[in-house]
C-alpha cells in the first residue's frame, strides 16, 4: 500500500512497484488518516509512507499501523535526511527509509529487504546511522523533563501551529499555551523568538515519537 498525498509522485513509484512481478498495490492513500483506515481493511504486507503528509503524519499512522497490523512491514518515505526520523523508524519498528530523490530506483530492493525482515536505508542516509542497532540517532535527555501537556504544545508547535490554534485544539486558555512555551524553552535552554520553532521542526519526528496521553 502507498500512502503520499502528491499524486504525481504516487502514480510514478506506484508504476514502479508494478513492474516487479511480485507485487501487488491493493491500495493508495492520500494522508495518514487514509492510510490507518485502508491498511485495516487491506491488511498489506508492506505500507510505504510519506512522512510529511495531511490529516495525520507518517509518523504518527505508522505508530497506528504498527498497533492494528502488527505484521504489516512498513517504509518511510521522506525529502530529509533526518536523524530524527531515523531515530522513531527504531521505535516504531519501521523496516524501511527510502529518499523519495532516490525512491524510483530503490523501492523495488527495499520492499525486497523489509519482506525478507531486513532493514533496508537508502544509501545516502547510511552516515547517519551510528554503531549498534538502536543509536541511529542521540536521544535529547532534557524532553524527559517535559510534562504531558508541554509535550501535547510542543507537538503543535512541530506542526506550526499559532498559540490560538494551539489553545483551541487543547481546549486550554492562549495564556496556558504562552505558559506551556516559556516552561519548555526553559527546560531545554532555547533563547530567542524563534529558537522554540525551530527546534521543534528540527527534532520534528522525535516530537512526535514521544508520548503525551
Amino acid at each position: 500500500m502507498l500512502a503520499d498525498d502528491h499524486p504525481i509522485f504516487r502514480h510514478g513509484l506506484s508504476s514502479v512497484i508494478r513492474k516487479t512481478d511480485d507485487f501487488e498495490i491493493v491500495a493508495e492513500a492520500e494522508n495518514g488518516a487514509e492510510a490507518i483506515e485502508l491498511s485495516i481493511q487491506h491488511k498489506p504486507d508492506v505500507v510505504i509512507l510519506d512522512v510529511d503528509m495531511p490529516v495525520i503524519d507518517g509518523i504518527e499512522a505508522a505508530r497506528s499501523i504498527r498497533e492494528t497490523n502488527p505484521a504489516t512491514c512498513m517504509v518511510f518515505l521522506t525529502m530529509h535526511r533526518d536523524r530524527s526520523i531515523l531515530h522513531s523508524m527504531d521505535d516504531l519498528g519501521v523496516s524501511g527509509y527510502v529518499l523519495k530523490d532516490a525512491a524510483m530506483h530503490e523501492i523495488a530492493e527495499c520492499i525486497q529487504t523489509v519482506i525478507k525482515g531486513d532493514k533496508y536505508l537508502s544509501p545516502a542516509v547510511l552516515a547517519l546511522k551510528s554503531d549498534g542497532p538502536r543509536s541511529f540517532v542521540a536521544r535529547i535527555p532534557e524532553l524527559e523533563l517535559l510534562t504531558k501537556g508541554e509535550i501535547r504544545v510542543l507537538k503543535l508547535i512541530a506542526r506550526s501551529r499559532t498559540n490560538r490554534e494551539i489553545a483551541g485544539e487543547l481546549f486550554v486558555s492562549i495564556r496556558t499555551v504562552e505558559t506551556h512555551r516559556y516552561n519548555i524553552c526553559t527546560k531545554l535552554g532555547l533563547n530567542g523568538p524563534h529558537a522554540l520553532f525551530k527546534f521543534a521542526t528540527d527534532n520534528r519526528a522525535l516530537i512526535y515519537s514521544l508520548v503525551s496521553d
